[in-house]
């Protein structure tokens, strides 16, 4: 059965919420447990750096409490490719490689983009007073990110569907120029992801100053609860569940059935207080053993660094070997490599290939291909991306000698294997 690469990131500019949690952090780590996936979970700390200009603290912060919730909230990094975006210098790189390739017009119907300009252009400002070359060309970089590991598919919702399409156009340009080297990404849309209402009963926003946070402590959640606004409905009066902002929270976290009984107290006139009551004893049972796991990594910031560069790890393993590729294919090669570089089908062939995959048993293997197809290397399996990341690095440490776990194939003389990787690192370099 064919394996599915998802990838998603969250931007490291502020501490995590009601609506972060049910709308991006629990929905992902339910979905990382699905069958015949390959998850790739990133810190979108880049990103960040647009959004929280000369504020350092915050994107560091940020960056620990996020990377602290998705792991309290379940998120086995042994099972998913988890990273932050920083740690793999490969997608700056990429970034510019696409930037070069990317036309200025695409950019320029980028709804971010577009908002700026129509706000200043309504206050009487220059078109671009105050946007950043960042924001303009966040696209680019969120193409990056999805390309580097040719996603399938990126969880988003619908104000997001326009930079997947960018990401799309863009790597058709480059594949059009260099040959076939990126997947075309599609956006998978999440329609019944709630949108969590805030203390104001406005969207749950850091915007509106009006939000939850997830991993408050429980006298401070009860507190917020306690303050979210109602109206001026009297207990015994029937209360309408639609456009109630504590019916909507209470809907986020509960049971269908917990659900049909708290809109029947509705219908039966429940005070508000009782109300506020019942929803914090139901968020608060969900939240509570996961606080307790947060508030631990919370304490150890070091363990969560550790965590993170192993996830960099296993996510240079793919990003690096690619890199070389692209780097090749655009011309940035050793001098005396004499491959023009030209997309013919000819050139494509003309030398040696690497292919990284995973088979159907879950394990993940490699191999090295000559300029014709034949096989010249095999792997054995390995348990996850990083640990054959490791062979492949010891093969580019040691180019003349064999790892264990790989083998030469059975037509193939190992002179012949050896000299067809030296090349292959050689051109790759």
């Amino acid at each position: 059965m064919t394996t599915t690469r998802v990838l998603t990131g969250i931007t490291t500019s502020g501490t995590p919420h009601l609506g972060n949690y049910v709308g991006a952090v629990r929905p992902t780590v339910r979905a990382s447990r699905l069958a015949n996936t390959e998850n790739f979970y990133f810190l979108a700390d880049y990103h960040a750096l647009i959004k929280t200009s000369g504020d350092p603290a915050r994107v560091q912060r940020s960056t620990l409490e996020i990377a602290a919730t998705w792991l309290a909230c379940g998120l086995d990094p042994e099972k998913v490719t988890f990273y932050r975006q920083s740690d793999i210098p490969e997608i700056p790189e990429l970034t510019w490689l696409l930037t070069c390739v990317c036309g200025k017009g695409l950019l320029n119907r980028a709804h971010a983009y577009k908002a700026s300009v129509d706000k200043n252009t309504a206050a009487g400002e220059e078109p671009d007073h105050g946007v950043t070359a960042g924001l303009f060309m966040y696209p680019v970089l969120m193409a990056a990110d999805i390309l580097m590991f040719n996603a399938h598919q990126v969880p988003v919702g619908r104000d997001q569907i326009q930079h997947i399409e960018m990401a799309r156009d863009i790597a058709s340009s480059f594949n059009h120029l260099y040959g076939e080297h990126f997947t075309l990404p599609e956006a998978a849309i999440e329609e019944n992801v709630a949108t969590l209402p805030g203390l104001d009963g406005r969207k749950m926003s850091k915007s509106y100053d009006n939000t939850i946070p997830l991993f408050v402590p429980r006298e401070q959640l009860k507190k917020l609860i306690i303050g979210i606004l109602t109206d001026s409905r009297a207990p015994g009066e029937p209360k309408d569940t639609e456009g109630s902002a504590l019916f909507q929270l209470y809907q986020a976290f509960a049971s269908s059935e917990e659900t049909q009984g708290f809109a029947k107290a509705y219908a039966d006139g429940i005070a508000w207080g009782e109300a506020k009551q019942l929803l914090f004893e139901r968020l608060d049972r969900e939240i509570t053993p996961m606080r307790e796991v947060y508030d631990e990594l919370i304490r150890d910031p070091a363990r969560i660094e550790k965590t993170l560069l192993a996830g960099a790890e296993k996510a240079r393993a793919i990003a690096t070997p690619f890199t070389a590729r692209l780097r090749h294919a655009v011309g940035l090669r050793p001098l005396q490599v004499t491959d023009s570089g030209k997309t013919t089908k000819a050139n494509k062939v003309a030398a040696p290939s690497f292919k990284q995959y995973r088979e159907q048993d879950g394990r993940f293997y490699f191999k090295l291909l000559d300029a014709h197809g034949k096989l010249l290397l095999q792997s054995s399996g390995f348990g996850s991306p990083r640990d054959a990341g490791v062979c492949i690095k010891a093969l580019q440490e040691a180019p003349s000698t064999l790892p264990p776990n790989v083998l030469v194939a059975q037509d193939a003389s190992t002179e012949e294997a050896l000299q067809a990787l030296r090349y292959f690192l050689q051109a790759n370099s």
